[in-house]
C-alpha cells in the first residue's frame, strides 16, 4: 500500500522523532511511505517550492491512504488533508491531546478518522491496529 505521511516541516519540527517512529512502523509492516523524508531528524529542504508542490500533489494522487500527525499546526498539512479529501483518499489523523487541541475544521469534519493519544506508545499501537486491517 502507498501511504502519504503528512507532518509539519516548516511549521516546526519538534515532533520529528514521532514522525520517524510512525514511518518506520509503516515500512516495517510492508507499506511504501511516499513521503519518508518527513521523518528525517535533520531534514534539509533541497527542492524549490514549486517542485515541492508538484511532487507532493502527485504523491497525494498516487497514494492509497493518508496518515497525518497533526500535533503541530501546519498550513501545509492542512492543505494536504483537504487535497486528500478532494481525491477521496482515506485519512487517519493523530494528535497528542496533551500538547494541542485539534482544529474544529478537522474534528467537525466526519470525513477524517481522528485518533487522539496521550503517549507515543499508545499512538503506535493504534497505528499498527489500523494498518493491520488494511
Amino acid at each position: 500500500m502507498k501511504i502519504y505521511f503528512a507532518g509539519s516541516i516548516r511549521g516546526g519540527r519538534s515532533e520529528a522523532h514521532t514522525y520517524h517512529h510512525m514511518i518506520e512502523l509503516m515500512k516495517s509492516m510492508g507499506h511504501q511511505v511516499l513521503t519518508e523524508h518527513v521523518g528525517q531528524l535533520n531534514l534539509v529542504e533541497s527542492r524549490g517550492d514549486r517542485q515541492i508542490y508538484e511532487q507532493d500533489t502527485t504523491w497525494l494522487r498516487e497514494s492509497d491512504l493518508l496518515i497525518g500527525e497533526c500535533t503541530i499546526p501546519s498550513l501545509g498539512v492542512g492543505y494536504e488533508l483537504a487535497y486528500a479529501e478532494r481525491y477521496e483518499k482515506p485519512c487517519h489523523l493523530f494528535y497528542n491531546r496533551k500538547k494541542c487541541s485539534l482544529s474544529a475544521m478537522l474534528t467537525g469534519n466526519p470525513y477524517y478518522d481522528i485518533h487522539p493519544y496521550a503517549t507515543e506508545q499508545e499512538m503506535l499501537e493504534k497505528l499498527r491496529e489500523i494498518l493491520q486491517t488494511l
